[in-house]
């Protein structure tokens, strides 16, 4: 493959770690690991279910902030107000400016654009705040800020297949040349494998593969496993 595009979110980083420091600090409620990493699977559902509501203009991001906490903590019997959930979500946030990438993912980076892969970044979201994760993740020391897309700043989001046209566009893909990593099935895999991408799911949240007839290409259960991947695949082209 001549050009790789990665996800960002739970996919270059664990982005469960963050969520489950910040239930331990804001939430009243004892949960062991096993509860905690549930309730995280919980939260990205509601939040993948009301994210094209909120892109759509059918609710707000506060609405979306206040409901994907409060409805994955009500599936497992705790119950919060809107202002615990924002309180919540401002804790999150300040979280999220610790995070560091992978250690795996640091050594693919290194050796992709080693081997002169093209590289680029392709993650749903505000701006301000995935810039902000952009950022810490230190992303530009492999990838330039031109190959950086974010959702709302290029008018469309993952899965529409008019997110991977934008960057088919911009960066002169071939698609039979183009693999795009991803940890959401529904946003990443599907996105991709419609708009005529390979694609790898980072599965490492050991997610049963959704029936039907798009599959990912490649499915690996952890950083390493991805960077082992890549590595053989580059050493076999």
């Amino acid at each position: 493959m001549d050009t790789i595009i990665f996800d960002m979110d739970d996919t270059l980083y664990d982005q469960a770690a963050t969520f489950r420091k910040t239930c331990k600090k804001m939430l009243n409620v004892a949960l062991s690991e096993a509860e905690l990493n549930h309730l995280y699977l919980l939260s990205r559902k509601h939040s993948d279910a009301l994210f094209d509501d909120q892109v759509a203009g059918k609710i707000t991001m506060e609405e979306m902030h206040i409901r994907r906490i409060k409805d994955a903590c009500a599936e497992i019997g705790i119950q919060i107000t809107a202002e615990q959930a924002l309180e919540f979500q401002d804790s999150y946030v300040q979280e999220q400016g610790k995070i560091e990438l992978f250690d795996e993912v640091v050594e693919l980076l290194d050796y992709l654009s080693a081997s002169q892969k093209q590289l680029a970044v392709m993650t749903n979201g505000a701006e301000g705040h995935q810039a902000m994760k952009i950022k810490q993740l230190k992303l530009n020391k492999w990838i330039p800020e031109e190959r950086l897309f974010i959702s709302e700043t290029i008018g469309h989001a993952k899965p529409s297949t008019a997110a991977f046209q934008f960057m088919e566009d911009k960066l002169g893909l071939k698609k039979e040349n183009t693999v795009y990593v991803g940890d959401s099935f529904a946003n990443d895999i599907v996105g991709a494998k419609q708009a005529g991408w390979h694609a790898v799911w980072m599965n490492h949240r050991q997610r049963e593969e959704p029936e039907g007839r798009i599959k990912a290409d490649k499915t690996v259960t952890s950083a390493a496993e991805l960077y082992t991947f890549f590595r053989e695949e580059t050493l076999s082209t």
